[in-house]
């Protein structure tokens, strides 16, 4: 039966390889890709639940985020 040559063979093997590695890298990230969007869905509730309570507390008002001051919301 035919070969091809030990240099083509290792070439190839290389190639798979090292695709290989990818597709797993690749896959890796997915699964963080996943889990961090869980966590930012888990995120975002908890910032709408302290924004209602806010709400509740101040009414309709923006807070600035770096000082705390509480302005009111303008009519629209």
């Amino acid at each position: 039966m035919a070969k091809i040559k030990k240099a083509e063979l290792a070439e190839l093997q290389t190639a798979v390889t090292k695709v290989n590695e990818l597709q797993l890298q690749i896959g890796g990230v997915e699964v963080q890709k996943h889990e961090l969007l869980h966590m930012m869905g888990a995120m975002r509730a908890q910032l709408e639940k302290i924004q209602k309570g806010l709400q509740d507390e101040y009414g309709d008002v923006q807070v600035d985020i770096k000082t705390g001051e509480i302005k009111a919301n303008e009519p629209a």
